[in-house]
């Protein structure tokens, strides 16, 4: 197989490819190797190469073939959940540096679909932000315009893959970061229901059931594929959802029935949205009716602002407890980012009984959102605000950062958010924060399914994906009309000129 060819195939082709005999594991390696040389000075979308394990891997294999559905495909897991044993999860901070018990049933369950591991991507730190720029690494950068951001958390994931390393790459998604690093590179993105997917054994829920992992396709069939590997319980997981009625690869060749989708463009927050996002959505609603679909304008009843506010809420426990588990292992909190150790500081001062009040809060939405789903099968809406942002973007200025940092490492930071002096500023920056991506959070709280699907691209060049928001455990409806949509305006064969690039540009571009 050449070069070209990899990159012609997804993950299904590329396995059956290897079942035939037509390729083997080693060389489809190398395939992806050769093509990461050829991009990674660019968007550089690894946190770590894992090439000699992954030969490890193939070399371990019974009379050297592999088994498994997704038999000998070059693959990627997210530094960040995704537990290699022996390995560090750096979770894109310098401050984790403990080695890995053992593999997460991810890891397993990925290994045992006969996929090949050899490296892991990057995130910004804690998996905080919609970009991935952790300074312990650096930013990852949108193959289709590197001064662009490809997204977050699962930035590192979906640069890679957009860039052809690989025709699909892990991620999770606690607010988007799935959906939001799709939508930037032109990828389709599936975020599953809440329990789909064990994140076993060292966890039992991620930001308190707020965060699911799936992983980030060129082709819907990939994205189904992958999702019969990874579902299912392990022993211990909180609760069971029940399983599909028959493998989701199946169910996704079957037609979507007749759906009645509600669509919105407005932001949730009441801030403003880019005429690029307004116009993919159009353009969708448009496709939709074509494909018979009956699409009208709606949005469930949800307080957006106090989502936002509930959101962040999450942040400042689940930040404080990392921190203070990192130090107990060795790290100092001045190996955390500036934005890390603010989070921190405001967690330590937020009261159990606030944190609860807003927990409580989430049940609220998915009552509403529930509501909303007795009347209408998906919601539509813009995946983001507007196109995907120039690196930098809504970064605090030099003199903010240090006097942040002086704030909280004389504690004047969580005195004053103790005292409810921070109030105002908390709402504020529960607005900032998610200005730019305020339509992915609902289903991160609410334990929904939901996916991005790249149908628009930007007057620049940028792609920009639409979201659809589904019933909890209705993945099946969602990649059936993603197979559908997928077969009306195909983009598995749109990729960025960087893919194709010969090594001698890609140095030429690097310098």
């Amino acid at each position: 197989m050449h070069h070209a060819e990899y990159l012609r195939h997804d993950a299904t082709a590329l396995a059956a490819a290897v079942a035939r005999g037509e390729v083997s594991a080693c060389e489809l390696l190398n395939l992806a190797l050769q093509q990461l040389d050829r991009v990674e000075p660019r968007i550089q979308s690894l946190a770590r190469l894992m090439e000699g394990e992954a030969r490890a891997q193939i070399e371990a294999w019974p009379h050297g073939r592999p088994s498994g559905p997704l038999g000998g495909v070059p693959f990627l897991v997210k530094d960040a959940v995704h537990d290699i044993a022996g390995l560090p999860t750096g979770q894109g901070s310098r401050a984790f540096t403990r080695p890995a018990a053992q593999d997460s049933s991810i890891v397993r369950r990925l290994k045992a679909a006969g996929l090949v591991i050899f490296g892991k991507t990057r995130l910004p730190e804690l998996a905080l932000k919609g970009v991935t720029d952790p300074r312990a690494l650096g930013p990852s950068r949108n193959p289709w315009h590197l001064d662009h951001t490809p997204g977050g958390s699962s930035g590192g994931a979906a640069a890679a893959v957009a860039a052809g390393v690989v025709p699909m790459a892990a991620g999770n998604d606690g607010g988007g970061s799935i959906r939001i690093p799709a939508a930037c590179c032109g990828l389709f993105g599936l975020r599953p229901s809440r329990g789909r997917v064990s994140v076993g054994p060292a966890l039992g829920e991620v930001w308190y059931g707020a965060s699911s992992d799936g992983v980030i396709s060129r082709s819907v069939r990939d994205s189904a594929l992958a999702l019969d590997v990874l579902s299912g319980p392990e022993p211990g997981d909180p609760f069971q959802i029940p399983p599909p009625p028959a493998p989701y690869v199946e169910l996704m060749r079957q037609p979507p029935p007749r759906l009645r989708i509600a669509y919105t463009t407005a932001s949730p927050l009441g801030t403003p949205v880019h005429a690029e996002a307004v116009a993919a959505v159009e353009h969708t609603v448009d496709l939709l009716r074509q494909l018979g679909h009956e699409v009208v304008p709606g949005a469930p009843d949800i307080d957006g602002r106090a989502l936002a506010q509930t959101y962040l809420h999450l942040y400042f426990g689940v930040v404080a407890a990392s921190v203070s588990q990192a130090c107990e292992q060795g790290a100092r909190e001045s190996d955390f980012e500036p934005l890390t150790r603010v989070l921190a500081a405001l967690g330590r001062a937020t009261s159990a009984g606030t944190a609860t009040r807003h927990l409580w809060r989430w049940n609220d939405f998915a009552r509403a959102l529930g509501r909303f789903h007795q009347q209408h099968d998906l919601l539509l809406t813009p995946t983001l605000a507007g196109p995907p942002v120039v690196h930098g973007t809504g970064d605090p200025p030099a003199w903010q950062e240090s006097l942040l940092t002086v704030l909280c490492a004389t504690g004047l930071l969580g005195g004053l958010h103790r005292l409810g002096v921070l109030a105002p500023v908390i709402d504020q920056i529960a607005l900032d924060s998610l200005r730019h991506v305020p339509f992915t959070q609902l289903a991160n709280l609410t334990g929904t399914p939901a996916m991005s699907v790249p149908l628009h691209w930007c007057a620049n060049g940028l792609p920009l994906g639409v979201q659809f928001i589904a019933r909890f455990g209705e993945e099946a409806t969602l990649l059936q009309l993603a197979a559908q949509l997928e077969q009306a305006q195909p983009w598995f064969d749109r990729l960025p000129p960087l893919a194709h690039d010969s090594p001698a540009a890609t140095v030429a571009h690097a310098h």
